[in-house]
């Protein structure tokens, strides 16, 4: 195997394990950084250099220049052209791998996003904020239970798309959302379950364990502390 040229900084949360599982599916050598969010690791300098956003995941290609890519659906875009997998050659099937991408950047991760705060984190429970983000997350889910519909994955070939659904999908339980009825998700959710690239996607840089009885103080103080930075 040749030697890693893909840096990758990441933590264990959805937009880490999208970049992470891709890498593992297509078998391309990289080297994992670990970024701390609880000490803030994404606001030092030498991070921000790379990732004006101060967020993660965030790519360095040795390869090509040392170039730096920030964004994990601008980052999954990279690499799958790079490799050449994951993501068609034609215009068409790109253009649909890529609005289902956008889909999920758009709509999936920001709403799961707000889902968590409220529901899990935030100091107030407020029904009306909880009950907006997971209805709105449920109609997304729902979009997703149409397309699969006679589909094994989104595209009906295996792509960058699943890759970034599941990876937000995955933690409905988490962030309180139903897929009761929603046969089609549950199944594409267990066949990308199955898959052993993306079991090992989501245990980088560490495995994270999301249980009922992880919402302790110290855990909500935690996460409020990395939303605030």
């Amino acid at each position: 195997m040749s030697a890693p040229q893909i840096d990758l900084y990441t933590a264990s949360t959805p937009n880490g394990w999208k970049v992470s599982t891709f890498l593992e599916e297509v078998g391309m050598p990289y080297t994992v950084h670990r970024i701390d969010l609880g000490k803030g690791d994404q606001k030092k300098p030498e991070y921000l250099r790379l990732n004006p956003n101060g967020r993660i995941p965030t790519i360095v290609d040795r390869g090509n220049g040392d170039f730096a890519v920030f964004e994990s659906g601008a980052i999954l875009l990279y690499l799958a052209r790079k490799a050449g997998k994951l993501l068609p050659k034609d215009e068409k099937g790109e253009s649909r791998v890529t609005q289902w991408l956008m889909f999920q950047m758009a709509g999936i991760g920001p709403m799961m996003g707000q889902a968590n705060v409220f529901y899990r984190y935030f100091p107030e429970k407020l029904p009306s904020a909880i009950q907006r983000y997971h209805n709105e997350c449920r109609r997304l889910f729902e979009v997703l239970e149409g397309q699969l519909k006679g589909r094994e994955y989104l595209c009906d070939e295996y792509s960058i798309a699943d890759i970034v659904n599941w990876c937000w999908v995955r933690i409905y339980e988490w962030s309180g959302v139903n897929i009761d009825g929603l046969t089609n998700l549950q199944a594409w959710i267990a066949r990308m379950e199955a898959r052993p690239a993306c079991q090992r996607g989501i245990a980088v840089p560490e495995p994270l364990v999301l249980k009922e009885n992880k919402d302790t103080e110290e855990t909500v103080k935690m996460a409020q502390k990395i939303l605030t930075r």
